[in-house]
């Protein structure tokens, strides 16, 4: 906490004068890169780069203001039928964030701990390696959790959840008596987090793209207008101002 923020309660926060709600789990969609790059006049690796430096400063944003996980949609099952251009180029621009970890983390590097989700067997052989080696090196950072899913699908997760429960019933590990949903949270990639409690989608688009179907059952969503590459700590706060109004009551009364 910065001397702008004084914590109030677990779930508030006062910043500047005004109460804010905090969540503990956002989920971002960061769209518009590509129409970034495109009302820029340069090629959509560029318009992903400068992402990056948004989705850095969200890290950095949401540790100040007390959020405890953030999962991040970088790259679905579905964006490989893009040109092969734009998914080499997303690639190398993940492996050299990967490599250059420390540098680019900074003061964060010791606060943030990194966990890659989704179907890593796609990817090559060296960025899974580095993946690994940065889910190790952070595994005990505690202050924040921030989840990247790369070759991701939210129908793809439930689905292997589901082969994996039915094998393990298969070999006697379990018995179907045993499943529920407490169990099949277990069988995800997000077994590890608590579900979000907002998402925040840019570019004005208002669908959920296949993201996180299991876990955003009564998640609060924000949709933001603007690309993601101009996403800032006052687009942030507006996200916070409206999840602050809302009344969230899980089906009940």
């Amino acid at each position: 906490m910065t001397q702008e923020i004084r914590r109030i309660s677990k779930e508030l926060i006062e910043y500047h004068g005004e109460v804010l709600q905090i969540p503990r789990h956002i989920a971002v969609i960061p769209d518009g890169n590509r129409r970034w790059a495109k009302e820029h006049g340069l090629p959509a690796v560029s318009g992903h780069k400068k992402g990056v430096d948004a989705y850095r400063q969200l890290l950095s944003d949401a540790a100040e203001f007390g959020i405890r996980y953030v999962t991040f949609y970088a790259f679905s099952t579905e964006n490989w039928k893009r040109s092969a251009a734009e998914v080499d180029g997303l690639m190398s621009l993940l492996a050299a964030q990967l490599k250059n970890f420390n540098k680019i983390m900074g003061k964060n590097k010791d606060k943030i701990r990194f966990l890659i989700i989704g179907d890593r067997s796609r990817l090559s052989a060296s960025l899974q390696k580095s993946i690994a080696r940065i889910e190790e090196e952070t595994l005990h950072n505690t202050e924040l959790t921030a989840l990247i899913a790369i070759n991701y699908g939210g129908r793809d997760e439930i689905l292997r959840g589901a082969k994996a429960i039915a094998r393990e019933i298969s070999e006697g590990k379990i018995s179907e008596a045993e499943v529920n949903e407490s169990l099949f949270q277990k069988y995800l990639y997000t077994a590890d987090a608590p579900d979000p409690d907002l998402l925040i989608r840019t570019s004005g688009e208002e669908r959920i793209s296949n993201f996180l179907l299991w876990q955003m059952a009564y998640t609060e969503f924000y949709f933001d207008s603007g690309w993601w590459p101009d996403f800032s700590k006052e687009r942030l706060i507006a996200a916070l101002r409206a999840y602050t109004k809302r009344q969230r009551r899980y089906g009940g009364s």
